[in-house]
């Protein structure tokens, strides 16, 4: 057989691909396009990665006269006509056709060293998408961010982080709640307090109780909520005096969250409601020349099949509203900004409406009807924040808990535990705020990202911020450690990166050098399936896997002391790495 294509491109399980890929074309060459199956071993003592072509080949082939007699028979061919290849050392053939691979030491060892030397970032997945939108947070204007848009924002930004990191050019948007009928009475309350219209921060006081005394106003008289249904005429209408007024509020309640991503490190460009107001109209129309929109008891709807309700898009005040809104950005983000892929953060709760919705638009002929084809939409939904009683997470006096208070709990009991360990002594009081910051805002996002989305979760500052088991002030101090280590050897890492070499002699070497090798794919494995605990749990079994080798290999001056200082690094960019994709910044020392 020929050598296997010179092509380090790609995760480890793509280049295994490349090479079972050549022998498939030769096993069975009047079968095209048969995609390898390359796995993982389940049996760590079989092998490393597993072809699981065979069984699926011979059930395509067996009637058609061919010359093999079952699935192993499939399976040996394959091995048979496998390239040369510098990855695998060996393979071998078990139950029906199962090919067991064991990829090349000397291998894993040379790839572990073209990162240190070219970048993490050439272990990039690469995926098919070119532009993303990935829209998430989403608060309402006038409202605090509460503990429940905790979940989207996080979760929102980790996945636009790894997409990003995947060559993906990602629009990240907060699509916030700010039009609408709340706005007259706002508006309305704003005139009533200040007649000159003229506001600020300190004028309003707390956004939230100016909001709430508003509601209030609204629901006990009959006067006021006349007034407030008019401003809302007038503020659509576009009234200089209520668009003043409107921007203000706006702006007021814009500072408050910005505080919050200030705090998380996210990043986000606000295009809320209003900004696809104007477009409403026209994407109605162009749904009214598809036959969508029906009459319906007054309102204007479109029935979804297998729903009771349709979804209506203009009220029967002749008033817009979510959905309406929802089909003129989703016209809008796949005409004017060219997403491929739209991702849509909110909890399960909302999760009909974005079938109903994503039902329409295939129905216009705006989407595929195929799932896997391009462009796409993808509603990622989310459990809730629950507090020790099972209950939704909200503070003794029953508010729901604000976000701010939060973030600012977390770090004051992370620097609390920083003094009892009498480092304010030992370091700087910069030093002690940004790794008090750093671990107690790490502890929160990844006490969330850990969990499988769609499951609920109790939020409790005792678990997440224990520094053993599966939370981040472990793994921050495992990277620490690690960083320590490198410093006690005196050594310069960037020259032994440059001159020295790894050897994976020992069994916990070669563990660890192959989980190394394992991140690309499971980054992608995340990003394709939207799922960040996948990157949790990857990062954990790493700080695992270099705890065994620790403990069973000596670093600082052993023999092996160069290999094995080259090995830690290459963890500990891993391990960053992982921090960054999960918005968490890594500390270097404890």
């Amino acid at each position: 057989m020929a050598d296997a294509p010179e092509d380090n491109s790609g995760s480890l399980k793509e280049q295994l691909a490349k090479v079972f890929e050549v022998s498939l074309k030769v096993t069975v060459p009047d079968e095209p396009e048969v995609t390898p199956l390359i796995a993982p071993c389940s049996k760590k003592e079989t092998g490393d990665y597993q072809c699981n072509n065979a069984m699926s080949l011979w059930s395509k082939i067996k009637g058609k006269g061919t010359e093999f007699r079952g699935p192993q028979p499939v399976g040996q061919a394959i091995m048979r006509n496998l390239p040369a290849s510098d990855m695998i050392e060996s393979c071998s053939v078990t139950g029906p056709g199962f090919i067991n691979i064991k990829l090349s030491t000397k291998w894993i060892a040379k790839s572990i060293q073209k990162m240190l030397t070219d970048g993490i970032d050439t272990w990039a997945p690469k995926l098919s998408v070119k532009r993303a939108i990935v829209d998430f947070s989403s608060p309402n204007i006038a409202k605090e961010m509460h503990v429940g848009h905790l979940r989207s924002t996080i979760i929102g930004d980790t996945l636009a982080r790894m997409l990003e990191y995947s060559k993906v050019d990602v629009l990240r948007r907060n699509h916030v709640g700010d039009w609408g009928t709340q706005f007259g009475m706002l508006t309305e309350y704003l005139f009533e307090k200040f007649p000159d219209g003229e506001v600020n921060d300190q004028d309003i006081g707390e956004l939230e109780v100016f909001y709430k005394a508003s509601k209030q106003r609204f629901d006990g008289d009959a006067e006021f909520k006349e007034r407030a249904q008019q401003a809302v005429v007038s503020l659509q209408g576009g009234e200089d005096k209520y668009r003043k007024a409107w921007a203000q509020i706006c702006e007021i309640s814009r500072k408050g969250f910005e505080k919050v991503y200030q705090r998380l490190g996210v990043h986000l460009e606000e295009k809320g409601e209003s900004f696809y107001n104007p477009y409403i109209p026209g994407t109605l129309d162009l749904l009214r020349q598809k036959g969508l929109i029906e009459e319906s008891e007054g309102a204007q709807v479109i029935f979804i099949e297998g729903k009771k309700i349709p979804l209506i898009v203009i009220k029967r005040d002749g008033g817009f509203n979510y959905a309406s809104t929802d089909l003129a950005a989703l016209w809008y983000r796949l005409n004017e900004e060219k997403a491929e892929w739209i991702i849509y953060l909110t909890d399960v709760g909302q999760r009909e409406h974005f079938e109903m919705f994503f039902n329409a638009a295939k129905r216009a002929g705006w989407l595929p009807t195929d799932e896997n084809k391009y462009p796409k939409t993808s509603h990622i939904g989310f459990g809730l924040v629950l507090g020790d009683d099972g209950k939704r997470f909200r503070t003794r006096s029953s508010e729901v808990v604000k976000l701010v208070d939060l973030l600012d709990e977390a770090k004051t009991r992370c620097k609390a535990a920083l003094v009892d360990r009498g480092k304010a002594a030992e370091w700087t009081p910069e030093e002690l705020e940004q790794t008090a910051e750093a671990v107690g805002y790490g502890a929160v996002k990844y006490a969330d990202l850990k969990n499988n989305r769609l499951t609920n979760y109790t939020f409790n500052f005792d678990q997440m911020l224990n520094d053993k088991g599966n939370t981040a002030v472990y793994l921050l101090y495992a990277h620490a450690r690690i960083c320590s280590i490198i410093r006690k050897s005196g050594k310069d890492i960037e020259e032994l990166k440059r001159e020295g070499q790894i050897k994976l002699e020992k069994d916990e070497e070669r563990k660890l050098g192959l989980h190394l090798l394992q991140f690309p794919e499971v980054v992608e494995e995340a990003c394709t399936n939207l799922l960040p605990n996948v990157l949790c749990e990857y990062l954990y079994d790493l700080s695992e896997k270099f705890t065994s080798f620790y403990s069973e290999c000596q670093v600082v001056g052993s023999a092996e002391e160069i290999s094995r200082l080259l090995l830690c690094e290459a963890t500990a960019v891993v391990m960053r790495k992982c921090f960054h994709l999960l918005g968490i910044t890594p500390v270097y020392k404890i």
